[in-house]
């Protein structure tokens, strides 16, 4: 098996090529060949090939000495753009402990554990995906339940090209806090998967001026 087959076997990824969060520790015994090296030694860019399908890889790093990587995980297929998903380390460090932006919770569970989430869905942005020119506003915490759902409402968002109506949530009084139905005409901005904090504050102020 190649070092490429042997993660995936730990890993697991689903039938979408998304897997849990893989603790380095974790290579040991017969997963011993995928301990890393500066930078990693059996993917690079972001990505690996295995079985006839390329593995988006995303690490995590900051908690053990020296910035290096503490786990590994597959999210999703790379797409052969050129959009790099790896999220700035000091973002990643800033995101890590605070509370999920749509359920408010801290992650102590498999299921609630906080992930550093691309606010734009399409992920077609070339300064969100450069490493200098990231910001923190591009991104938002989500536990894993939550980011797991954004994933897929964002998913139907492309393929049909309407965004997701912040209504389908009971009590929610408006669509869009920006913006109307079209993904091709307003973009990821204004949806409430893209920053449910906005649309929270954007509600708050039209209720104000009884606008709602």
């Amino acid at each position: 098996m190649t070092k490429a087959d042997l993660f995936l076997e730990l890993a697991t990824p689903d039938k979408k090529g998304h897997s849990r969060w893989v603790k380095t520790s974790e290579f040991t015994g017969k997963y011993a060949p995928l301990k890393l090296g500066n930078g990693g030694s059996w993917f690079r860019k972001g990505w690996i090939l295995a079985k006839k399908s390329k593995y988006s890889i995303e690490v995590d790093k900051g908690q053990t000495p020296g910035n290096s990587i503490d786990a590994v995980r597959t999210n999703g297929f790379y797409n052969d753009s050129s959009f790099n998903q790896t999220i700035r380390p000091d973002i990643k460090k800033y995101y890590k402990n605070k509370p999920c932006v749509m359920l408010g919770i801290v992650g102590n569970s498999e299921n609630t554990k906080i992930e550093i989430d691309h606010k734009d869905g399409q992920k077609n942005d070339d300064r969100v995906s450069n490493l200098q020119t990231q910001k923190l506003s591009d991104f938002q915490p989500l536990c894993k339940a939550a980011n797991d759902a954004k994933r897929q409402i964002c998913k139907r968002c492309m393929e049909t090209r309407k965004r997701w109506d912040a209504r389908n949530l009971e009590g929610n009084p408006i669509a869009y806090y920006k913006g109307g139905e079209s993904l091709d005409e307003y973009g990821c901005e204004g949806c409430y998967q893209y920053d449910p904090v906005e649309y929270r504050k954007t509600i708050i102020k039209k209720a104000k001026k009884g606008e709602i």
